[in-house]
């Protein structure tokens, strides 16, 4: 893994605008993603945690430009993404693909699988329709499907085989970064390990970097080098894969880690359990946002947003009760 950094992100926001339901002028915003920053290492798969709700597909979806972004930076190879114009825009999109969580509203009913993966490749101008074919064939075979499914419609496929065509679809433009939204939450278990070992031999076979987003820390074990949680549009701690299962810091990542399954019934591991939900985004709790739910919560969580500090290393956290 290359220490050169492909994507950076910068105090990076989206709000949407919530409007008066009669009148419709604007009474606030939703916050759900309110000034994140992080760098991907070229190689390397970064994961993002935290429960429905915390901003993570929003994150995803706004580096990308899907959804454009309130305010913040994102540089992409060096680019700022958000100086580009349309067709500089567009120039830039094979670069970098999106996976998305539901792998059957994500392709169209009435698309053959073959036309489907070869649509953008042609629209790029990338290659002809008969060489988008002939590379649609390979592609499907690299990810454990058959010629013949390429004149088959979505509804004939199961969950995982449809995600496969979901990752299909992205290999075909040969991205160097992808963002995988949930690739596996909609799947079975055995199908899901299936899928993170395509993502594996994937990204040693095409040098590719991956966004990894999930609520679920024993997917990310397996498949990300570094991890952050993110809790309410904010994230509250970064760190090496390692060191964040070995040594969590954040009362957040603690609770999540602790509802991880553990293989073996000798060992016994103390289960946190939260108090009520993860807050309005609307109208988030001030200080730190997780001070409403945390079981160690003082009077200066409750007044004083943390620092997001440097522990030691690549790990990083935002708490007032973590000694640096």
């Amino acid at each position: 893994m290359s220490n050169d950094i492909i994507l950076s992100v910068k105090d990076l926001k989206k709000y949407f605008p919530v409007k008066h339901s009669i009148f419709g002028y604007k009474v606030g915003d939703v916050k759900a993603v309110d000034g994140v920053s992080f760098d991907i290492r070229r190689g390397e798969s970064f994961g993002l945690v935290g429960e429905s709700g915390s901003g993570k597909s929003t994150t995803g979806r706004t580096i990308l430009r899907l959804l454009e972004k309130t305010s913040g930076e994102v540089t992409f190879k060096g680019a700022d993404l958000y100086s580009l114009d349309r067709k500089q825009m567009r120039e830039m999109r094979p670069k970098m693909q999106f996976i998305f969580q539901d792998p059957f509203s994500s392709l169209n009913p009435r698309m053959r699988i073959g036309d489907a993966l070869v649509e953008a490749i042609v629209d790029h101008g990338l290659a002809s329709k008969a060489e988008a074919r002939e590379k649609a064939v390979q592609v499907l075979r690299i990810c454990g499907l058959s010629d013949y499914h390429m004149e088959r419609f979505p509804h004939e496929f199961s969950g995982g085989q449809r995600q496969r065509i979901g990752i299909a679809r992205a290999m075909m433009m040969d991205p160097e970064f992808i963002v995988a939204d949930e690739p596996v939450s909609a799947l079975d278990v055995s199908i899901q390990a299936q899928i993170i070992n395509l993502f594996s031999d994937l990204q040693e076979q095409r040098s590719l970097t991956y966004l990894f987003i999930s609520h679920d820390l024993s997917v990310v074990e397996h498949l990300c080098n570094r991890i952050a949680v993110m809790y309410l549009g904010n994230i509250v701690e970064i760190a090496d894969r390692d060191e964040l299962f070995s040594r969590p810091l954040h009362p957040y990542t603690k609770a999540l880690l602790s509802a991880v399954p553990v293989p073996d019934p000798t060992r016994k591991r103390e289960r946190i359990i939260l108090k009520g939900d993860i807050p309005n985004p609307a109208d988030p709790p001030s200080g730190c946002k997780f001070h409403t739910r945390c079981p160690f919560a003082v009077e200066r969580c409750r007044t004083e947003v943390p620092e997001f500090r440097s522990v030691g290393g690549d790990h990083a956290v935002a708490c007032h009760l973590v000694e640096v």
